[in-house]
């Protein structure tokens, strides 16, 4: 195989294969890559996921790209990815890795109650640059978590093998979505730089004829401005203001429509396109299920006031 081909990781017993481990579950794994043949998967390689994976990281093995952007990780780092995602690993020379992981096809938690709430685990969307970096006391729950999951795994399977295999899966992916929550807390001041960068953004966008030009504006522009990704972007606003970014670019065009309704004489065909509505009617639709009023309604409104 060439080194530029991309491996696609899309089964468990492949993966296993890859790196010289038995498969003990044809659609989960728990992962001691000090236990691997690391040997067989050397070199330089892109992998393309198709399942769903957490790895801590406990040293730095080589470098790491997720997109286009350089892994954000060292030791004592989680990292996760999900299907459909592709890494670049670039190894260090003569490294001996060291690291614990789960790795589960999407095929496990189908009809369960994780298959229905994965999605929330907005971690696994998250950016390069976002990696969860783990207190000692968290790396030992995260192991332990593990643990409960392998001992799952050495039994023979029974009638309640998957159900006590997912929920411990979601018990583990539950604890990081509580340890990035404390990595928001504990990073307040940064968060607090972004916030400020997400108000000036807001607030230029809608200066000069930018909106005119570009039409509404989108949580993702505002992410990729603060060099985040869209769902680390959405979780950091709404933890530390109670409201999603789209509240906040709502909450900007109605006060911004409020605005020009109340003061100027424009057209409400001028001030829809200035806000970056493509359609009038659309503004219409947009002021009258924000407000309870239509713009012209509220124009009057104002103007009997």
């Amino acid at each position: 195989m060439a080194e530029n081909d991309v491996v696609i990781i899309d089964s468990i017993d492949k993966y296993n294969e890859m790196i010289g481990l038995e498969t003990k579950h044809p659609l989960v794994a728990v992962v001691d890559m000090a236990e691997a043949d690391y040997q067989k998967a050397r070199g330089e390689k892109t992998y393309e996921y198709e399942v769903y994976s957490v790895w801590l990281k406990q040293t730095m093995c080589g470098d790491i790209t997720y997109g286009r952007q350089p892994y954000d990780y060292q030791e004592g780092t989680v990292t996760s990815f999900a299907p459909g995602q592709v890494v670049h690993f670039k190894p260090r020379k003569d490294y001996k890795p060291k690291a614990l992981g789960l790795i589960f096809h999407p095929d496990l938690i189908r009809g369960t109650s994780l298959g229905h709430d994965i999605k929330q685990y907005a971690f696994f969307d998250y950016s390069s640059r976002e990696a969860l970096h783990l207190s000692e006391d968290e790396k030992a729950v995260f192991k332990e978590c593990l643990d409960r999951i392998k001992i799952e795994l050495d039994h023979p399977i029974d009638n309640h093998s998957k159900k006590l295999i997912c929920r411990n899966i979601e018990l583990l992916l539950d604890y990081c979505m509580r340890f990035y929550e404390r990595q928001f807390v504990t990073r307040k001041a940064a968060n607090r730089d972004v916030l400020d960068k997400f108000e000036k953004l807001l607030n230029s966008y809608f200066t000069g004829d930018r909106a005119l030009h570009d039409g509404l504006p989108s949580v993702k522009y505002f992410a990729e401005e603060c060099f985040l990704s869209p769902n680390y972007f959405g979780d950091l606003v709404k933890k530390e203001t109670g409201k999603t970014p789209q509240d906040h670019i709502q909450s900007k065009i109605i006060d911004l429509a409020k605005e020009e309704l109340a003061s100027s004489e424009d057209t409400i065909n001028e001030i829809s396109y200035h806000l970056g509505f493509q359609y009038s009617q659309h503004f219409n639709r947009y002021f009258k299920r924000n407000v309870g009023v239509t713009p012209s309604q509220f124009r009057k409104q104002m103007a009997e006031a």
